[in-house]
């Protein structure tokens, strides 16, 4: 019986299960974070590969049938991913995930403060195209910021809505993301530049004069793009913005 409170979509063509575990390079000796692992299917094959994976699951129905079929190389946790301190877990160094999609958002932003090499996510295909949006485009949004500054992001695949049970009613897609080593571009404060960021696209239809005038008293000779609206801005020149006003707080 599937959840759908848990947003559950069950991948069930192994073949595509197969695709991401040679997309993620999978070697005897990494540790392999999976969050949802849902009937087993990626585990399994994860599992073959790796030292150890580290399976994630809230369903405390399927945590009962995946504990007697998973190998012993195998750590399955039943908890909540949103609420799991990734810090003491295992050391993982991969993340391989079929996730949930209605937490696709705040995993993926909690994901990008941890340390890892690689990680191969599966989507929806919307979800995806924000991921990877350009400046003026209709699917830029923060995520498309946040990624971009936090991680190499490529779209690999599309797979096919028939490939999950039950079936959504949109494909998905099959995401790599892989760490920067150094940000594209320098940031006083993250904690700063992200939440402003999300302050700015909650209102992506004002001027960005309009949105600050209610949190900064600003003049206009000292901040710039005041005229324009978020959309507009590159990743960039989003974090020159935010460095200003966090100087002139």
């Amino acid at each position: 019986m599937f959840k759908k409170k848990l947003g559950q979509n069950f991948l069930t063509d192994k073949n595509i299960a197969k695709r991401e575990v040679n997309y993620a390079e999978i070697k005897k000796d990494d540790v392999v974070l999976e969050i949802g692992p849902g009937n087993g299917i990626l585990t399994t094959l994860l599992a073959e590969k790796a030292k150890k994976v580290i399976a994630i699951e809230i369903d405390n129905k399927l945590v009962d049938k995946l504990s007697k079929v998973l190998p012993d190389n195998v750590d399955l946790i039943h908890a909540d991913a949103l609420k799991v301190d990734f810090e003491k877990l295992t050391r993982f160094n991969k993340i391989v995930s079929n996730l949930p999609f209605q937490i696709s958002s705040p995993i993926t932003f909690k994901i990008l403060k941890y340390d890892f090499t690689c990680a191969l996510l599966i989507y929806q295909k919307e979800f995806a195209d924000r991921m990877i949006a350009i400046p003026d485009s209709k699917q830029y949004s923060r995520l498309s910021v946040g990624v971009y500054y936090k991680a190499n992001c490529e779209v690999i695949e599309t797979v096919s809505k028939t490939c999950f049970k039950p079936q959504p009613k949109v494909d998905s897609c099959i995401v790599k993301l892989i760490p920067r080593e150094t940000p594209p571009f320098f940031i006083n404060d993250e904690t700063f530049f992200f939440e402003l960021t999300k302050q700015l696209f909650n209102q992506r239809r004002k001027k960005i004069k309009n949105t600050l005038s209610k949190i900064y008293k600003i003049k206009s000779e000292d901040v710039p793009f005041l005229d324009n609206r978020v959309e507009d801005l590159s990743p960039e020149q989003i974090g020159k913005l935010c460095n200003i006003l966090f100087d002139l707080r």
